[in-house]
């Protein structure tokens, strides 16, 4: 009986902090779509873009197995990271994401080369990471609608923003450890 009421107890716990780590997220992602100076519709058709971008493309066997690529949206405009072995993959990648509707500018940043290994990409994640964390510690720019994508080392910095806050959050990681180089893909208002 005590066994079975012990189990009772850790079931509960472990169910319980999985709700306060749903709950987390949950405002988390609440709190950053009431900052996003996009509409709920923009979100929306932002999403489907993401969705239906990796859907075509792994429809094509040859991409899936043997390119690495990230597809961003923010308003419509859409970037494209990551590496291909040849230029007939890039193309081919490049062509698909062309047919996904509601694209309003594709930014091609694919690299021809080996795909990066899972450390380059542990890394890009932690980078991206501190980028993030320095551009909401910088005092002088907004960084709520700043979205950042890093790829082998590479920063690049997509969002709705004002010139000063695009200059700022340029600058801000451009001076970072580990930052070999910054693209802006903002869109000024």
């Amino acid at each position: 009986m005590k066994q079975a009421k012990l189990a009772f107890i850790i079931a509960s716990v472990v169910a319980l902090q999985g709700c306060v780590a749903a709950t987390a997220v949950g405002v988390a992602a609440g709190a950053s779509i009431a900052t996003d100076k996009r509409s709920i519709g923009n979100l929306i058709d932002d999403q489907s873009i993401e969705i239906k971008a990796h859907a075509r493309l792994a429809e094509h066997e040859s991409l899936s197995d043997n390119t690495n690529l990230q597809v961003v949206s923010v308003n419509g405009s859409v970037l494209v990271v990551g590496q291909a072995p040849n230029t007939y993959l890039r193309d081919l990648a490049i062509k698909t994401l062309n047919q996904v509707d509601g694209i309003v500018q594709l930014h091609n940043q694919i690299r021809i080369g080996n795909t990066t290994s899972i450390a380059t990409r542990t890394n890009d994640v932690w980078l991206t990471s501190k980028v993030k964390t320095a551009l909401f510690a910088a005092d002088n720019l907004d960084a709520t609608n700043v979205k950042v994508v890093t790829e082998n080392g590479e920063v690049f910095l997509m969002g709705l923003v004002k010139q000063q806050d695009a200059n700022a959050a340029v600058e801000v990681a451009r001076n970072l450890s580990g930052v070999n180089r910054v693209y802006k893909m903002f869109e000024i208002q």
